[in-house]
């Protein structure tokens, strides 16, 4: 596997000079401040590189931007209404841009309004460190009786319910806003400020738009820009959702091998493929992830390898970011059959035999508890991710154990 590491440009909390220390082999960003939609100039994709090819003191850092994550698909195009035309030309411009300056791997996702969903962003656990967690019960309690969605109790256990009333009635205004704060963090453009009201209009955007729907809407967009990335050299891969469940009265349809299936098989080539993210996947009891790299192997383009553990194996159910190897996911497992995908891309002589990875979230350790980086990528919690990960995949490529 290669070794990368995300890194949101200059602001982020850790910087070119960390990875590097890191040992990361290459760097995974995005074009952050471009509005969804606009196209990616060559410019800026350019100075994104430069920085990343730059340490502190100006030496060369002696690594690269090798993967973009993410070149984002606008609310428009995944509802096809207003201009979402022209921000698919814009989507197959941008990848020719990206391809000219040599990125060939494309991370991005097709959820409805939300890019992730989180509870709490500073759960305290065990050791005392801190991580992200979503609790259903407290997201029931943001639905129902905070953001007061219509019909939101009818998609929730009855001891679901029961258990969000009971909490909202101890509830302090400062604590419900500070949990409508954590949850709207994973809204495309939020800030402190997001209103309630503005998440009702997200909302209110997607009504009437069912999960057959939006597949179809998902199918009509690669059918668009997946010519474009093949001919361009460009491998698109898309994330999993993010937890894999419905949310919000949301259609979600990038959940289950199964939604994979029809999107992969829908339009298929080798530039469509899979970002396999252990945590998304894994935050059901009925996603095999070991089985799902196996299945996929050779149109995973792209890895996230975090762990999460779940309170019980309802499959919209409580969880919280785990070490990299103590969650309920079998990491063991799973990068011996990555590997092993490897092995296989290698005999065929595939240019692509090496999969990029990153330590996908982390724990807040040590002085990552003071830093408060961006929720799930402390520096020092990554790290010990990435040492951990890195054991494993050294130990299993061994010659001893033939996954070399």
């Amino acid at each position: 596997m290669r070794q990368t590491w995300r890194w949101f440009g200059p602001a982020d909390l850790a910087s070119i000079d960390d990875i590097v220390q890191a040992g990361a082999e290459g760097v995974v960003s995005a074009l952050h401040h471009v509005p969804n939609g606009v196209v990616w100039t060559a410019d800026e994709i350019g100075k994104r590189q430069q920085q990343v090819r730059t340490r502190k003191d100006g030496s060369p850092s002696g690594i690269a931007w090798e993967v973009i994550e993410s070149l984002p698909v606008s609310e428009s195009i995944k509802k096809q209404k207003g201009d979402w035309r022209q921000h698919v030309e814009n989507y197959k411009q941008s990848l020719r841009h990206v391809a000219a300056a040599g990125l060939r791997v494309v991370c991005y996702n097709f959820m409805p309004v939300l890019d992730w969903t989180r509870t709490d962003l500073r759960y305290t656990v065990a050791h005392g460190g801190t991580c992200m967690r979503f609790d259903i019960n407290d997201f029931a309690v943001f639905e129902i009786h905070i953001l007061k969605r219509a019909g939101a109790s009818e998609d929730f256990a009855p001891e679901v319910v029961e258990e969000a009333a009971r909490r909202f009635t101890t509830m302090s205004e400062a604590a419900q806003q500070q949990l409508a704060r954590n949850v709207t963090m994973g809204l495309p453009g939020s800030t402190e400020s997001m209103t309630l009201n503005d998440v009702r209009a997200h909302l209110a955007e997607y009504e009437g738009i069912s999960p057959d729907q939006l597949r179809g809407h998902f199918v009509d967009f690669l059918s668009e820009v997946v010519p474009v990335a093949e001919e361009v050299g460009v491998r698109l891969c898309c994330h999993p959702d993010d937890p894999p469940f419905p949310l919000l009265g949301l259609p979600r349809i990038m959940s289950t091998a199964a939604d994979y299936r029809h999107i992969l098989d829908a339009v298929d080539s080798p530039a469509n493929g899979m970002t396999l993210c252990s945590g998304s996947f894994g935050a059901r009891p009925d996603n095999d992830l070991p089985a799902i790299m196996d299945e996929f192997g050779p149109k995973v383009h792209f890895l996230h390898l975090r762990n999460v553990k779940r309170d019980t194996n309802a499959i919209s159910g409580s969880f919280y970011e785990a070490e990299h190897l103590g969650g309920d996911t079998d990491m063991v497992a799973l990068i011996a059959a990555i590997l092993r995908e490897e092995a296989r891309r290698k005999r065929a002589g595939r240019e692509d035999a090496q999969i990029p990875m990153r330590p996908d979230h982390g724990q807040d350790i040590l002085d990552d508890l003071a830093r408060r980086a961006q929720p799930g990528y402390p520096t020092i919690g990554r790290l010990k991710g990435l040492a951990e990960l890195r054991g494993v995949m050294t130990a299993l490529s061994h010659r001893e154990f033939g996954l070399h």
